[in-house]
């Protein structure tokens, strides 16, 4: 492969992710470690990524990437993950659904339920829920991104108010000590309303979200009741949860 197409395809693997390790790239492009390290040396050299320790990250890796991209990376995987959360969800329950991608796949995985009682900050997933007309959707109210996510100290509040049987909740990170991250305090602040008031938290996330990196702490894995992902858990996060009560599902 020619070093052009590989320095495009390594941009815009760090692109979706945020952050890609050598040894991820060396297994995405089949070659050697050697020659990823060069790669990455030449393209931290013209400002196009940041080069850490083990692999390199987006120059925004901080933040979090395009709604647009995001909806699209990954998508067979994220419905399939949003098809076996469906599926614990019973007919007539109350949910709350968070922001993100994933719990967006979920309310679309919902549509064939009935009379589900609904609150979100989603108003995207909101979108999708009201082509179910037994469906009762509450809106949280807030400051409205551009994503289509409310956030804001309304939302908490707003939030705050209920007690439901479910929440979906999506994450931009899990570190490898069992760590929920994500790139926005407030939005952070939101999701831990959600896991406060529900009986049930379901967080919904795929693989790429374990080499993501993001500065704002939500709290740990042993903190929800389901974890669903697709693939192998990393070594380390299986042993985060080996003494947990957390029920892991891989899609």
């Amino acid at each position: 492969m020619k070093q052009s197409l590989r320095h495009q395809k390594i941009l815009e693997l760090v692109k979706q992710q945020g952050y890609a390790s050598t040894e991820e790239l060396v297994a995405f492009l089949d070659v050697s470690p050697q020659t990823i390290r060069r790669d990455l040396n030449a393209l931290a050299e013209q400002d196009l990524i940041r080069r850490h320790h083990g692999g390199a990250a987006s120059p925004s890796s901080f933040e979090n990437s395009d709604y647009a991209d995001r909806k699209e990376f990954l998508s067979q995987e994220k419905n399939k993950i949003a098809q076996a959360a469906a599926k614990l969800i019973p007919d007539g329950s109350s949910l709350f659904i968070d922001i993100g991608t994933t719990p967006e796949a979920v309310a679309k995985a919902l549509l064939e339920h009935k009379n589900l009682r609904i609150v979100t900050n989603n108003l995207n997933a909101a979108h999708i829920l009201m082509k179910n007309d037994t469906f009762q959707i509450t809106m949280a109210g807030g400051s409205l991104r551009q994503d289509g996510g409310i956030i804001g100290e309304a939302t908490i509040a707003f939030i705050s108010q209920f007690r439901l049987d479910y929440g979906i909740l999506g994450i931009s990170s899990i570190d490898m000590d069992g760590s929920l991250l994500d790139y926005d305090f407030h939005e952070v602040q939101v999701k831990r309303a959600i896991i406060e008031s529900s009986r049930n938290t379901l967080l919904v996330s795929d693989h790429s979200k374990f080499s993501r990196r993001a500065m704002v702490k939500l709290g740990h894995l042993s903190d929800v009741d389901y974890f669903i992902t697709d693939g192998t858990l990393p070594q380390s996060l299986n042993e985060q949860l080996a003494n947990s009560e957390v029920i892991v599902m891989s899609c």
